[in-house]
């Protein structure tokens, strides 16, 4: 994580990456181009940080090759400190944040509330970008499939909204419930009225509430992969590093009707 202060002293020397973004719209450019942090240059979640979606999930994880030209084309480099940030509660910067690591980015950072959080002027220009030479080299992070989340030995934490577990309403995909064994933690737990992220101590309880201990394995999953990247950025700012994440998530896991749904309030 990097706070709003921090920022501001390395304002220029980091590629800052703007990744606004809603389910269901509209297009966080439009966020964008109304203020930004000077120097952002807007990062799109569809189009950059996910494949179209398929049998694989909503937002399937982009290939190595996608990634690789969308950061490029952001001026991503290799050797050159990154900060994504959203607009509040890092929902969608964390996707990014995720997929920098996944692919091999050594050094990248959340902003703690988003543009909200940042109390300075914004700017609406476009900045002039140099292309990047960011490699991307899949796996520098844990990931499951089905199989393996279906299977998981250890604490599957389901990151959706509580009632979307319990089966009670699935506005999305085809088929309500949750994945047998996994436990609820939804991800907007994680933060403050303000977007910004519980303080660790308080986000350590909440997970171990949920039956994640130091050293176990814990992994976590949601609609389509996206808000359970903030799930594993929760994790590591509580003090579990290592998450693994299940990409193709929920919409993944139901697009195969012999795959088992469970309902109610526990696993």
């Amino acid at each position: 994580m990097i706070e709003a202060g921090e920022l501001r002293d390395v304002l220029g020397t980091v590629r800052l990456l703007d990744v606004r973004w809603q389910l269901g719209g509209p297009p966080g450019i439009e966020d964008y181009r109304k203020g930004h942090i000077p120097g952002a240059v807007f990062c799109d979640l569809q189009a950059d940080l996910s494949d179209p979606a398929s049998a694989e999930g909503r937002h399937p994880l982009p290939s190595p090759e996608r990634f690789q030209a969308a950061m490029r084309r952001l001026g991503v480099r290799n050797d050159v400190p990154v900060v994504v940030y959203d607009g509040e509660t890092s929902m969608a910067a964390a996707r990014a944040w995720w997929a920098l690591r996944y692919f091999g980015h050594p050094d990248v950072r959340v902003l703690n509330g988003g543009v909200r959080a940042w109390g300075s002027p914004l700017e609406t220009d476009d900045p002039e970008v140099e292309p990047g030479d960011f490699t991307a080299v899949p796996g520098h992070l844990p990931t499951v499939d089905a199989a393996g989340a279906g299977s998981f030995a250890g604490v599957l934490l389901d990151a959706r909204a509580a009632e979307r577990y319990r089966g009670e309403t699935e506005p999305i995909d085809p088929v309500a419930g949750h994945i047998p064994g996994a436990v609820s933690a939804p991800t907007t737990e994680n933060v403050g009225p303000d977007g910004r992220f519980l303080d660790p101590a308080r986000l350590r309880g909440r997970f171990e509430a949920a039956g994640v201990r130091p050293g176990a394995p814990v992994g976590a999953y949601c609609g389509s992969g996206v808000t359970a990247a903030h799930e594993i950025l929760a994790l590591e700012v509580a003090g579990f590093p290592g998450a693994v994440l299940y990409p193709g998530s929920w919409s993944n896991w139901v697009a195969d009707p012999a795959r088992p749904v469970a309902t109610g309030p526990t696993p």
